[in-house]
């Protein structure tokens, strides 16, 4: 009964970070790197992360500075960051390239908050399937007689417990980047 909890809070806790690093790449008006984690440059034939072929820094609060090991990738990491849906055209000074992230606008802002709602309720909807995978084994459980009826009963309680617990976290981290998103 105990190794079901420890799952269920393991898978929980997966999730929670899962959105934690969602959230980083929604840019919130500061440059950030982790915005271009999803970005991949078609070098030498296979698709490479950004960061995996250049050095990625934030050299003032809303410029990132991309400087490629490889000079003559720096047109591909170029166009692969225009192609991306960060919607923003990076300079290129021949060595490197340097992406200004502009002010929000209002709307913007309100669109970004509506997606971090989005992955909030994806996060909770996620949280509740692990808690009735749990139920479903502590069923089985009963069913085979491994647990009595009042072991049932309590893990039903502690795993609630847990989903509640786990459903206040998405709340709070939602709410964080919406802060960090509404704030000018």
């Amino acid at each position: 009964m105990k190794e079901v909890l420890d799952s269920a809070k393991t898978k929980m806790e997966k999730c929670i970070s899962s959105l934690e690093h969602e959230f980083s790449t929604i840019r919130a008006g500061r440059a950030n790197p982790a915005v271009l984690d999803k970005i991949t440059v078609d070098y030498y034939g296979s698709p490479t992360q950004i960061n995996a072929m250049a050095a990625v820094s934030v050299s003032e609060a809303r410029i990132l500075v991309i400087q490629p090991w490889d000079i003559s990738s720096l047109k591909a990491i170029e166009k692969a960051v225009m192609a991306s849906d960060i919607g923003i055209t990076p300079t290129n000074d021949g060595k490197c390239l340097r992406i200004v992230f502009p002010q929000l606008t209002e709307e913007r802002r309100k669109e970004l908050v509506k997606q971090v709602s989005k992955y909030c309720e994806e996060g909770k909807v996620t949280i509740r399937n692990i808690r009735r995978e749990a139920m479903d084994k502590f069923k089985t459980m009963k069913k085979n007689s491994e647990i009595t009826e009042d072991d049932m009963k309590n893990a039903e309680k502690d795993i609630q417990k847990l989903t509640d617990q786990f459903c206040d976290k998405v709340d709070s981290v939602g709410k964080e980047k919406e802060k960090e998103i509404m704030t000018i």
